[in-house]
């Protein structure tokens, strides 16, 4: 790899940082906020294939519910935004790495078990929905955690703390047993939200996006 084109892949990381700090608006909307974020990154790629693996109309919807859900739980509008933002801004910077051949074949192999785990805590998700008490918020968290340290070892050479902290940020959250009890409380409040999320998850795996 030649010194510009790395300082090239170094820039776009950087500018990330940068590009999804938006006004706050009463409607929060994923799918928008993803595409200015892409919209900035493609303009200074070769390759334009990260388009469509970022921001299908499925996997925005997921995440608008995830933030209607963070949101409801936290009664913190501001915080819920903040997760929600930092899951893309996360998405959007292993993507650029990935895209641009920035990882060893350690880093790699590391994804590969990464993209597996995260197939797995997706299909153990709907499961869990789906067949009366097998919920167990132990093994959610356990899997989700999982996904963090996988995570953290892929981008440990290539972002810096502060990314590292928006990972630490969004898997805290979700991951927390509080919320993952509430969430899948048969008799609660968020059982409309589990039920799209869900939706929302097993359309992705019929797709073979997740």
């Amino acid at each position: 790899m030649t010194l510009p084109r790395y300082c090239e892949v170094v820039l776009l990381i950087a500018h990330g940082e940068k590009m999804l700090k938006l006004v706050a608006t009463d409607v929060f909307n994923s799918k928008n906020l993803a595409v200015q974020a892409q919209k900035k990154i493609l303009g200074k790629m070769v390759s334009k294939s990260i388009a469509t693996t970022l921001i299908d109309d499925t996997s925005s919807e997921v995440l608008d519910e995830l933030y209607r859900v963070t949101r409801e739980y936290t009664q913190n509008k501001k915080e819920a935004e903040k997760i929600i933002k930092n899951l893309i801004k996360t998405v959007i910077k292993l993507a650029i790495l990935y895209r641009n051949n920035q990882f060893n074949q350690d880093e790699l192999a590391l994804m590969e078990k990464f993209k597996k785990k995260v197939h797995q805590l997706a299909m153990t998700v709907v499961s869990f929905h789906q067949v009366d008490y097998t919920f167990d918020r132990n093994v959610l968290s356990r899997l989700l955690n999982e996904c963090r340290e996988m995570l953290h070892q892929i981008i440990q050479r290539h972002l810096t703390a502060k990314s590292h902290g928006r990972v630490n940020n969004v898997f805290d959250h979700f991951s927390d047993c509080e919320f993952l009890a509430a969430l899948y409380n048969p008799f609660g409040n968020f059982k409309p939200h589990l039920q799209k999320l869900c939706d929302g998850i097993n359309k992705m795996l019929d797709e073979e996006n997740i």
